[in-house]
């Protein structure tokens, strides 16, 4: 077993955090400022977690001197959160608040000429000058029915793109009887009638709009009424990234899967196309395939790249970075149509792992990109004509970078960074020079005590190496014995790299005395794509034995009194299987929104390519009603290939269900905590009802956790709260 130890520690006093310039402003009403907390035993605890200012959003000015960004500050007694805006030097110092209000702020954009700064709340776009460091008298720019949820300026700032909702095909009541006006129900005769924790009785569409005198109130359907039960963006997590105006405002490039009812929930084939606003004129991109997302314009208008996963119906694809040469064209009276796009290329065929976030230099010669490599977040370069990719950020540097919101003459770069040891800060980078530039959480971190992490290689049952992060408690004594928590990660395609996060926060958990266990088993995406792959319609096989190996190499050690298994979502389903199948090696289970019933979640779940793929499906089995597919997987409706359904006879698909969680629980002895929110649809509630339920006909010692209210995250303050003492308390009463 390789191991490798490393200690992060903060570069900066603990005074930098705090030094902001005092306000001149008086805060509003509800405002919440960042927390003063004092922690006296070192230790750090829920309260601490959740009082964090969460920093996001950062935009260069364009002189390229100051830095606007956001920072949300939460209250747990009121259990809101309100996020402002701050400014800071690129050369960092103390940072300047410029709004102290009591409703959140986002969006917030530089006027071309750094004078002005734009902004969203409350639905409605406000722009307000900026001087002295300071924000003028706030003049409402937009204000349209449904409200604002994202924006986009144009080049010049005279047009926008605002994204709002509009009437999807659920039907309420008082869309036949507006009498029916206490009546409250949905009706739908397709598909994807709910989504993520909502029912989509709405659904978000793109209008453009000048913006130039008055205020906006309307605007022009970029879809158009012929497509009006489209989506852009695409729901529930895309956002205005999926729209893009050309440099000379022209154009507008967009993201967008044009299905509707069951062949969107079956499929992924997001498309790529180009829109003009002054003609009405569409033009498509890309057509087959699974998605196309991020599209990017270079600053020259020559070339257009995005991202594209090759299949379609496959979440976890390899996502690349296409590029493609845009040539305009002019009719004999000057008019030109959409621009032709030709030469479509992969500029990362030869790059192992997937391509974040791509910004163009400024020069249009290459692109900057973010990517997980070997469970950290690096930032890259590639030249397309060169076919060169360049790693502009050192393979020892443990921390998660994002891709740059800006570049400096020198290359440096500026950009964001995390580890598993503090949240998103402001940074510049130039290959191993690290220079960070906010301190938001420096002065409640700098008061915890310092931990050791180590990065493991841990043998698999087929005698390949695994990424194993290990976080050991403050003061640790190897000398002691320490109960440990294993992760089970989900997805399941996803990675455990240098991320933070404040619901599985693996800093909290070694400091309540736990030895942290965090594998990178199969189906992990930092590690190429054989590794990420091999999971899909396997469910039960490598990854399982690869949560055995990492916890069997942990329970190995003097010093460790026992292991806990903790998941959510497939993590959940790793804790439901694992508890079936382990003996005697985890001593406690804690399931978060897992998948207990794998047929009853394929029937219930709303985006039907996942369990379809994932589940040992062929997606490219694609059927007219009424025909038998091939292979005899026993589908015969509906012009969808459903090959990972439980009536299916693929040989994956059938040893997938045959081993369902829910069919082991004769096995089940070990205690088991299941939490579920009740508003989510993608792994709804009964599932942990169901496992639960089980547990106690089984006589396996067992708790219930449901929040109504909730996702599949657990996102209310005191929710939050409530949820780290109950998964403390159960870890505590069967681990210590």
């Amino acid at each position: 077993m390789k191991i490798l130890k490393f200690t992060i520690a903060m570069a900066a006093a603990v005074s930098a955090a705090l030094a902001c310039k005092q306000p001149q402003m008086k805060p509003q009403q509800g405002y919440i400022g960042p927390s003063g907390i004092e922690i006296t035993d070192g230790h750090m605890t829920p309260e601490v977690l959740l009082s964090l200012g969460r920093l996001s959003d950062p935009q260069l000015s364009p002189d390229g001197k100051t830095i606007l960004y956001g920072v949300s500050y939460t209250s747990i007694a009121e259990n809101r959160s309100v996020r402002n805006l701050f400014t800071i030097p690129v050369e960092g110092g103390d940072p300047t608040p410029l709004t102290m209000d009591g409703k959140s702020i986002s969006g917030a954009r530089w006027s071309l000429d750094g004078h002005s700064i734009f902004f969203l709340q409350e639905g409605k776009l406000w722009e307000a000058p900026y001087k002295g460091g300071k924000l003028g008298k706030r003049t409402l720019r937009a204000d349209v029915p449904g409200g604002i949820e994202d924006y986009l300026l144009s080049p010049d700032q005279s047009q926008m793109i605002y994204v709002t909702g509009v009437h999807s095909h659920v039907e309420v009541p008082q869309d036949t009887d507006p009498s029916l006006d206490k009546a409250k129900a949905y009706a739908t005769e397709d598909l994807m009638y709910r989504h993520w924790d909502h029912w989509r009785t709405e659904i978000a569409h793109s209008f453009v709009a000048p913006l130039v005198n008055g205020v906006v109130t309307e605007g022009l359907d970029i879809l158009g009424e012929e497509e009006e039960q489209f989506e852009l963006p695409n729901g529930p997590f895309s956002d205005i990234a999926d729209l893009c105006w050309s440099p000379d405002g022209r154009y507008i490039a967009y993201a967008c899967k044009k299905l509707s009812g069951k062949e969107y929930a079956f499929s992924t084939n997001t498309c790529i196309f180009i829109y003009c606003p002054l003609t009405g004129e569409t033009s498509q991109v890309t057509f087959e395939g699974g998605y196309d997302t991020h599209p990017v314009w270079s600053p020259d208008g020559t070339r257009l790249a995005w991202l594209s996963m090759e299949r379609d119906g496959y979440e976890a694809d390899k996502v690349r970075l296409m590029m493609a040469d845009v040539i305009y064209e002019e009719d004999t009276e000057g008019q030109t149509s959409n621009p032709a796009v030709q030469n479509i290329r992969d500029l990362s065929a030869s790059f192992k792992y997937n391509v974040e976030s791509p910004v163009w230099a400024d020069d249009s010669q290459s692109i900057y990109f973010s990517a997980l490599t070997e469970g950290l977040g690096a930032v890259y370069n590639v030249v397309p004509d060169a076919g060169e990719i360049f790693r502009l950020t050192a393979d020892n540097l443990w921390f998660d970078f994002g891709s740059p919101f800006g570049i400096q003459q020198d290359g440096t770069l500026l950009t964001t960074f995390m580890s598993m040891d503090f949240p998103t800060e402001l940074v510049a980078v130039n290959d191993n020079a690290v220079r960070q530039i906010t301190f938001e959480n420096e002065h409640i971190l700098s008061q915890l005590d310092k931990h050791e992490t180590e990065a493991r290689m841990v043998k698999t049952v087929d005698g390949q190496d695994m990424l194993t992060w290990v976080l050991y408690p403050p003061q640790f004594d190897p000398a002691k014995t320490y109960p440990a928590i294993e992760i089970t990660l989900g997805g399941p395609q996803g990675t455990l790299s240098q991320d933070w996060s404040y619901r599985w926060n693996y800093l909290l958990m070694c400091h309540q005395g736990y030895v942290v266990v965090l594998p990178n088993r199969r189906g992990t995406t930092a590690f190429g794509q054989p590794w990420c792959e091999q999971i899909s319609g396997d469910y039960i096989g490598l990854n399982m034995q690869d949560y055995l190996s990492a916890a069997k190499a942990i329970k190995a050690e003097p010093y460790i009194s026992g292991v806990a298994a903790c998941g959510a979502s497939y993590g959940g389903y790793s804790v439901y299987y694992l508890a079936g199948i382990h003996g005697d090696v985890y001593d406690c289970f804690i399931s978060h929104a897992g998948i207990f019933n794998e047929e009853h979640m394929y029937m219930t779940t709303e985006e039907m390519w996942f369990p379809n793929w994932d589940n040992g499906g062929l997606h490219e089995y694609a059927y007219e009603p009424g025909q038998v597919g091939p292979a005899g997987d026993g589908v015969t409706f509906g012009g969808i290939g459903q090959g990972g359904s439980p009536w299916s006879n693929l040989p994956k698909a059938r040893r997938h269900y045959d081993n369902s969680p829910h069919k082991l629980v004769q096995n089940w002895h070990t205690p088991i905590l299941c939490i579920h929110g009740g508003s989510d649809f993608r792994v709804p509630v009964d599932e942990g009802m169901a496992a639960f339920n089980a547990a106690q006909m089984m006589g396996v010692p067992s708790k219930l956790l449901v929040f109504p209210e909730e996702n599949h995250w657990i996102l209310q303050p005191q929710n939050a709260l409530y949820w780290h003492r109950s998964y403390f308390g159960w870890l505590d009463r069967w681990m210590k």
